[in-house]
């Protein structure tokens, strides 16, 4: 598929295909299982038409609910989510075509560009990958949701052809790369939308930190060690190979100074929320309060939008200690403060 067929089938069906995805909650693809007649994961991929990797892709995207026992155990899908989108008037070809995935060479043919254009379009944030894959050479090869990628095209029409901007110009000839950073992005943000619990969320924020950081945020061990327990994980979709988990450690570790400033930013505010809600267990606490709020205690909604992104992050200046920080707790430390941050550039 072309890009311009691309475009005319998503100007055409886009309200049709998406209107009933939009509307849904979240929290419905990890709800605990109904009563409700359910199916085996390997079964649902094939009544819908899509390979493992793309009924896996799906889940990850949220355009398939799953849900798991009270015990655990496999995710399954419910019959009558299987009946909801095999009814769906694009079906199956609409559920396909939003879960293809592309290299760099058919992105850059989708797009009517060369390979060369489009790397350097992927490497200034402009398309984000979606997941990866490890080539013979153990070397990271991103793929790129062709969805996407009609949607960019649509969207930035001008960045297809002619002289690149001088601000993305100036930042690729400086080495910048920000593929692996949308791509953390991005699966951290489908994650948080996937739970409402505070300390799972803080969890998330977490997972981008390397040890170092981690402890200076967090200096409690025992909320370390929680936030290690319940970390959400992807319903599917977890590397196989000992290579691929290896790297996928390291691509979900933040490695830009203002990225790495504002993971530590969001967890310090989800960690005062979770805090809030209730203390993380304590050696002899019940284990099974860990999950549960204290008695008393009203179920919150997610932590306010002031949980920014990188992408979202102001640039750093000298005075953003004082400005951009203005949120403190009842001792009065700054925020910057509280993080433990320190400017390792000065003398």
């Amino acid at each position: 598929m072309t890009v311009k067929e691309a475009i005319r089938a998503r100007t055409e069906s886009a309200d049709e295909v998406r209107g009933g995805d939009e509307g849904r909650d979240e929290g419905e693809h990890t709800s605990p299982g109904t009563s409700a007649a359910t199916v085996a994961a390997g079964r649902a991929a094939q009544e819908l038409g899509l390979r493992r990797s793309e009924f896996e892709l799906a889940v990850h995207l949220g355009l398939i609910a799953v849900t798991t026992g009270p015990g655990g155990g496999r995710p399954r899908v419910r019959e009558r989510e299987i009946a909801r989108l095999r009814e769906d008037p694009g079906f199956p070809d609409g559920l396909a075509e939003r879960v293809r995935t592309v290299g760099t060479a058919e992105g850059a043919a989708l797009l009517g560009i060369v390979p060369a254009r489009f790397t350097r379009l992927a490497r200034a944030g402009c398309v984000s990958p979606v997941t990866f894959y490890l080539n013979r050479y153990r070397a990271v090869v991103w793929l790129y949701l062709a969805d996407e990628l009609a949607s960019f095209a649509v969207r930035e029409p001008e960045l297809l052809a002619g002289r690149t901007p001088l601000g993305m110009r100036t930042m690729l000839e400086a080495g910048g790369d920000r593929r692996a950073r949308n791509w953390r992005n991005q699966r951290i943000d489908r994650l948080l939308k996937r739970t409402a619990d505070p300390w799972a969320r803080a969890a998330v924020e977490a997972s981008a930190l390397d040890s170092a950081h981690l402890a200076e945020v967090v200096e409690d061990p025992y909320e370390r060690a929680y936030l290690a327990r319940v970390r959400p994980e992807p319903v599917f979709g977890r590397p196989g190979s000992v290579a691929a988990r290896e790297t996928m450690g390291e691509l979900m570790l933040a490695d830009d100074p203002d990225e790495i400033l504002w993971r530590r930013i969001n967890l310090t505010l989800g960690l005062d929320f979770a805090r809030e809600e209730r203390p993380a267990p304590r050696p002899g606490d019940d284990p099974g309060a860990r999950m549960t709020p204290a008695a008393g205690s009203t179920s919150r909604v997610a932590p306010p939008q002031a949980l920014l992104v990188a992408e979202a992050a102001p640039p750093l200046s000298s005075s953003a200690g004082e400005t951009s920080s203005g949120v403190r707790e009842p001792g009065g430390k700054r925020l910057l403060a509280r993080l433990g941050w320190r400017r390792r550039n000065d003398g």
